[in-house]
């Protein structure tokens, strides 16, 4: 299997320090130290809670070209990576609130295309700016109330019209990051087509019409994530236990921040590896079982 390859950079100024490169196969994800990078500013952003929006740090922006390419997809721009063994299995990447272009959501997709899949990255936001790392956090509301995660079906409808008619997908899976794993919560509540989802810390509102899942769904979130409080967690996991009536999983992982599985964060210790590994094989393992 051909491997995307990429250069973490550490969001400290002036840092002296070292980056990691991530290599993966099919079974599991490795990391290996690399030379010295020149330092990035800090990007901060987020949406992962819809009851709460509020900031987090990207952590580490991943310098990847991509193996894919940029596609139209009726009104909505994509980034497709073409599984080279047609299986008839698509999976569609939601972007977190940097938008379709950020290189580690594509990184994510060509990883997960390697897997087996034909992957596609669209641009949910349809052409509306991704927010700004240097935007004014005081204008996020109004920033969000264009780009709302669970009114995005018209764009869906699209992609799901491209996988099937121009990729010959059959079997169709989804995947999401932070505003992502909200409109993932919010398309396995829609579309009984898609075989499984994996929504990555992100969370919806709590009301009653949020648990009824069509198919089998896998939750990741962080132990220590800021924006996600463990209270909303351990929410979300009751009312499924009482209302869900198809497979799901919520994975907390130990030690964790918001961003761990495709934003490796500043903080990271050698001892967080294993829990980021860990996740991205859930990731690609629950597609594998599902899809």
């Amino acid at each position: 299997m051909k491997i995307p390859s990429g250069t973490w950079t550490t969001t400290e100024d002036k840092a002296n320090y070292s980056y990691q490169r991530l290599l993966c196969n099919s079974q599991c994800f490795l990391w290996s130290l690399g030379p010295y990078r020149t330092a990035q500013p800090i990007l901060r952003f987020l949406m992962a809670n819809e009851a709460h929006p509020c900031p987090c740090d990207i952590g580490h922006r991943l310098e990847y070209g991509g193996m894919g390419h940029e596609v139209q997809v009726e009104h909505i721009k994509a980034y497709v990576t073409r599984c080279p063994v047609d299986a008839g299995k698509a999976v569609i990447v939601i972007q977190d609130i940097f938008g379709w272009q950020l290189p580690n959501t594509r990184y994510m997709a060509d990883l997960i295309s390697g897997n087996g899949y034909t992957t596609i990255v669209p641009d949910f936001f349809v052409g509306q700016e991704p927010w700004s790392p240097t935007g004014d956090w005081s204008t996020f509301p109004e920033w969000l109330k264009t780009r709302n995660a669970r009114k995005i079906n018209k764009e869906f409808d699209a992609v799901l019209r491209y996988l099937k008619q121009q990729c010959h997908a059959q079997k169709i899976g989804v995947v999401g990051f932070c505003w992502g794993g909200i409109a993932v919560h919010h398309v396995m509540m829609t579309y009984p087509e898609l075989r499984a989802g994996v929504s990555v810390y992100g969370i919806v509102k709590d009301s009653e019409d949020i648990y009824s899942l069509k198919n089998p769904t896998l939750f990741i979130f962080a132990e220590n994530d800021a924006v996600i409080p463990l209270e909303q967690v351990s929410l979300l996991t009751q009312k499924l236990k009482e209302h869900c009536k198809v497979e799901y999983q919520i994975k907390t992982f130990s030690g964790q921040t918001h961003g761990f599985v495709h934003r490796k964060r500043e903080d990271c210790l050698p001892a967080d590896k294993p829990y980021i590994d860990e996740a991205r094989r859930n990731l690609i393992e629950w597609l594998n079982k599902y899809i």
